[in-house]
């Protein structure tokens, strides 16, 4: 999500009371927080990411599913490390503050990765779907459905590119306001207050994204129940190597959808009102920064522990 602050001047005596009266603890944990998010969440990502491309390494092919998972911790290692570069300055160095080229840069990169990750779940999900229909897009695909997972996941960071163009036009460098009391303000990066029309518009990727993704995990759920439902007859040991590869992986991909819905839920709730109220806290804007890296960091430890070839990565 974007969190763009917007400096405004308090008077000095009611800053100070609240600074003193304002409780720091909890600052300091949301600090700590995202310090630990952006270093635990890159690593994670980097292994995700040799995780999939070693079967290139040692000579094999990848699967669609690796392909788009590649794609994803490239993305989420964006949305980190763009993150971090203004946030941890903000949170920890408080030295110089982002020119206005640095943060046109930064903010337009955290726009893309969080665009393409989103894309790229969404991706994923229904070409799961799509695996456990197979009879249903054989007549739309029928050789080049190996390839679809990887193109789609380019015209995702194409869309993605093209989609935030705007972002360097209506981000600015920290605006200084000479407020001794405001100082960690002043390290923010500001942004001129969009239009309901510019709101509304930069919400349609989202919520068709998502929508694609409860389609798709809805109907996967429904197959789901619907085969447990015919084979509960047939008396088997219970276990988990009764369950079929696509199963598991289907599994693994319902839980990275509702893991990455949950979290954009609540992030949508923070931003939304710090937008409507202009309640612009420092621990609000925080808050929503964690939110917002909280699927980058978990989703690599869903996908990678989940993965039956965790053990070996060339096998």
């Amino acid at each position: 999500m974007r969190h763009l602050r917007v400096t405004t001047s308090l008077p000095s005596s009611l800053s100070a009371q609240k600074k003193v009266a304002g409780p720091r603890g909890g600052e300091v944990a949301l600090k700590t927080t995202f310090l630990l998010q952006i270093v635990v969440g890159t690593l994670a990502n980097v292994t995700l990411f040799f995780h999939n491309v070693s079967p290139v390494l040692c000579g094999f092919k990848q699967r669609p599913t690796h392909v788009v998972l590649t794609h994803m911790s490239l993305a989420n290692l964006l949305a980190l490390l763009s993150s971090g570069i203004s946030h941890t300055m903000v949170d920890f160095l408080l030295r110089i503050p982002l020119s206005s080229l640095v943060c046109k840069v930064v903010y337009y990169t955290h726009r893309l990765a969080r665009s393409s990750t989103l894309c790229c779940t969404c991706v994923l999900s229904t070409y799961q779907f799509f695996t456990l229909f197979p009879g249903r897009v054989e007549w739309m695909m029928p050789r080049c459905a190996p390839k679809v997972p990887g193109l789609s996941c380019c015209v995702c960071w194409v869309f993605g590119l093209l989609w935030n163009i705007y972002i360097p036009m209506s981000v600015t460098s920290a605006q200084n306001t000479g407020n001794v009391t405001d100082a960690e303000g002043r390290w923010f990066c500001s942004s001129s207050s969009p239009t309901t029309v510019i709101v509304i518009l930069w919400s349609c990727p989202d919520a068709v994204f998502i929508g694609l993704m409860v389609w798709a995990s809805g109907s996967m759920v429904g197959r789901l129940h619907r085969h447990h439902q015919r084979v509960q007859h047939i008396h088997m040991p219970k276990g988990p190597h009764n369950c079929s590869p696509e199963t598991k992986a289907t599994h693994t991909i319902l839980m990275l959808v509702v893991t990455f819905v949950i979290f954009y839920m609540m992030n949508l709730v923070f931003t939304f009102y710090i937008t409507v109220f202009l309640d612009l806290q420092l621990w609000l804007i925080q808050t929503c920064n964690v939110l917002a890296l909280c699927f980058p960091t978990v989703s690599p430890f869903l996908l990678v522990l989940r993965d039956p070839r965790t053990p070996r990565f060339c096998s």
